[in-house]
């Protein structure tokens, strides 16, 4: 049936959606879960979900709802972040050479970031009032090769405006490959 075919296209690695497409998706399943956690009932149709009547009881105890963590890179993506985030996400860019350094890497994000802070514009939107998050390891270095280079790393991304950077549990292969011994000094270095 048709539901199977778009499992078996993921299966094999093929995406049964175009980048537009997953982009609407995302900005109506943003739109709808927006007002299913601020509304005790919601009715909703849309191209691709739909909402009878559905109930979120007894509701979010956080007010007007949880926050979100939305990543984005592109112009749609930095809308939505705009619009609905309380949190803006980066891995970096996905279409560069990877993984950036400190230097580069905090550079790339504040030209992302220059484009969170026009779309925050446009929607009308105080740009300091949503958190700017880097998840690194695949396309950002995360410096844990010793305290001070991890102090550099942060040093360099705190400057270039984000507020919080997310590091993975060491591994030994990459893209997170890591000596967990080095990444428990740093962490001991904070406590």
């Amino acid at each position: 049936g048709a539901g199977g075919e778009g499992w078996d296209a993921a299966m094999l690695g093929r995406d049964p959606w175009s980048r537009g497409e997953r982009a609407d998706r995302f900005a109506e399943f943003l739109n709808l879960t927006d007002r299913l956690l601020r509304a005790p009932e919601v009715s909703f149709t849309g191209r691709f979900y739909a909402a009878d009547e559905a109930r979120t009881y007894p509701g979010c105890v956080q007010q007007p709802r949880i926050p979100f963590a939305i990543a984005a890179t592109g112009p749609r993506g930095m809308a939505l972040a705009a619009r609905y985030g309380e949190t803006w996400v980066t891995t970096g860019d996905r279409r560069g050479e990877a993984p950036l350094g400190a230097v580069a890497g905090a550079s790339t994000v504040r030209a992302q970031m220059d484009l969170l802070d026009e779309a925050c514009a446009v929607a009308g939107r105080d740009p300091a009032s949503i958190d700017r998050l880097v998840l690194s390891g695949v396309q950002l270095e995360s410096g844990l090769g010793s305290p001070d280079e991890f102090d550099d790393t942060i040093g360099h991304y705190a400057a270039a405006g984000v507020t919080d950077f997310v590091v993975h549990w060491p591994r030994p292969r990459a893209p997170f490959a890591g000596d967990v011994g080095s990444f428990e000094r740093i962490v001991s270095a904070r406590t």
